[in-house]
């Protein structure tokens, strides 16, 4: 939940008040203050809470709270920003003492005779979780404003995201256009619906409000400016996770403890992604990297970080420490481990062997959560699997955020990371590539597990899709080449571009 205050400013040309409250929050006017840097402690008033106005600088205000000295800036562009110069309280979770605030906005309404061209962009008030939240949000500070949409929906809106939920387990559920009409909140909307859907809300007691406050500051810790590992990957990653937990063999042996850290892994594997990879955080000597002792650096940081959350919010407050709430830390843990990369032929060859071996049994609590590790993987990278309209946005997704983080390999001189050099890889290869060497294995082992109508659905997807990749590279091959030779005829596929392969096989829109 968002508290927002309004700071009246003063008219330049009129006179300021003489007078000093007593008491905290009082207002002081100095006469001598620097512009940018902290006022002379000797012209604020000695109360924590002191406001000093500068009558030499009628652009700047200077505010004393809480032990931290906040500079006020109005700028010719009429806009506020504040920067604190000692830091905010210990008990912030920020890591950085800049905070961007825009108060035109607060507390504003439209007059009937202002112009569209004449109000202002409401922006976030981002919350800093790490230092890599703050360099996503310190273009902010730079100038560059940022665009949210309105709070208030339609109804129309409202009513078809309802409508949307109702089918929350198809497989061609689009996680796009669901994130559209829910105002950008899909994954708060996703996971509080399927956590009321499974009654774990009045199982576990949960408070709303914490459990709100928990889901909000979720979705504001993934960064939106990463093209893939944002609020709406982890959404979608939630309702795979879903539809796998809802297959007979798991839907009928998972607890609702199971359930409850699927579906918080889910929504959290990925919080605070920095938008490059663990190989770039190790060269670059990040702190991250140094902290985890580069092993499993991502994952362990998106583990910390719901944990922190969790701990912040006091959503299992109400549990027994030593018994509950802390072994639902460290299981939500060792299921986000698991979405690490690099270990994937570990978990792959674990989980061939149980099958090999047909020794995987559900009433186990043990087997049940290597189960879920194995689920949440293949939520993870199921993308390649969903129907072609929506594998290909996710696919473009993902290689641009590969292509940034080599354009800044580049840019500092560093070896740039594979498939990451956009001169050197396309979409289609890439994709191609990873369908073949990680995705495919996966999901024929997870088809050994759950021989179902789902898991055929994702493996014929995922067959078409890369035949649809495969038929686009020919396609740009020939056009690179030149026009053929007469008499002679293109390969099957390259002169329409693979439309056949994105056909949907039968029965899928309702798996």
């Amino acid at each position: 939940m968002e508290v927002c205050y309004q700071l009246p400013v003063l008219p330049l040309d009129r006179p300021v008040p003489k007078h000093v409250l007593s008491r905290r929050g009082a207002i002081s006017f100095s006469s001598s203050s620097s512009l940018f840097g902290a006022p002379d402690p000797r012209q604020l008033s000695q109360r924590r809470g002191a406001i000093s106005y500068d009558s030499s600088d009628q652009t700047a205000l200077y505010i004393r709270m809480l032990g931290a000295c906040v500079v006020f800036k109005q700028l010719l562009t009429r806009d506020v920003r504040v920067r604190s110069q000692v830091g905010f309280e210990p008990e912030r979770r920020s890591s950085h003492p800049y905070l961007c605030i825009d108060f035109r906005t607060l507390h504003t309404r439209p007059s009937s005779g202002s112009t569209s061209a004449e109000s202002s962009p409401e922006r976030r008030v981002h919350r800093l979780l790490s230092f890599q939240r703050y360099l996503h949000s310190s273009r902010l500070l730079r100038g560059i404003p940022q665009q949210i949409p309105l709070h208030i929906l339609d109804e129309d809106y409202t009513g078809q995201a309802r409508c949307m939920l109702e089918k929350v387990g198809t497989w061609n559920f689009d996680i796009f256009l669901f994130d559209r009409l829910t105002n950008g909140n899909s994954l708060i909307t996703l996971t509080l619906h399927l956590l009321n859907q499974y009654g774990l809300v009045e199982l576990f007691q949960l408070d709303m409000l914490k459990l709100w406050r928990f889901l909000v500051m979720v979705q504001e810790d993934y960064h939106s400016d990463n093209p893939y590992h944002n609020a709406v990957h982890a959404a979608d990653v939630t309702q795979a996770m879903y539809c796998f937990m809802q297959e007979p063999i798991l839907a009928k042996s998972l607890t609702s403890c199971d359930i409850l850290l699927g579906l918080l892994a889910a929504a959290t594997h990925d919080l605070d992604h920095p938008g490059v990879n663990q190989p770039f955080l190790i060269k670059t000597d990040h702190y991250l990297a140094t902290l985890y002792r580069n092993n499993s650096v991502l994952e362990n940081h998106h583990w910390k970080s719901a944990v922190g959350l969790l701990r912040e919010t006091g959503l299992f407050s109400h549990l027994p420490a030593e018994d509950s709430s802390l072994n639902m830390e460290r299981e939500l843990g060792s299921l986000i481990l698991a979405t690490d990369i690099s270990r994937q032929n570990d978990y792959l060859c674990r989980f061939r062997r149980h099958l090999d071996q047909d020794n995987l049994c559900v009433s186990n609590a043990s087997h049940r959560h290597f189960l879920l590790q194995m689920a949440l993987k293949c939520a993870d990278i199921c993308n390649p699997c969903r129907p072609w309209e929506l594998s290909k946005q996710w696919s473009e997704k993902v290689t641009d955020e590969f292509f940034q983080q080599g354009d800044i390999e580049k840019k500092h001189k560093l070896e740039v990371s594979p498939v990451c050099d956009r001169e050197m890889n396309t979409v289609g290869n890439i994709q191609i590539g990873f369908m073949t060497y990680v995705v495919e294995p996966l999901f024929a082992e997870w088809t050994r597990f759950s021989d179902t109508r789902l898991s055929h659905t994702m493996m014929g997807h995922m067959r078409l899709n890369k035949a649809s990749w495969g038929a686009l590279l020919r396609e740009q091959s020939s056009v690179a080449a030149g026009p053929s030779s007469p008499g002679t005829e293109p390969e099957d596929g390259a002169a329409t571009g693979g439309s056949s392969s994105k056909e949907i096989p039968q029965g899928s829109r309702e798996s």
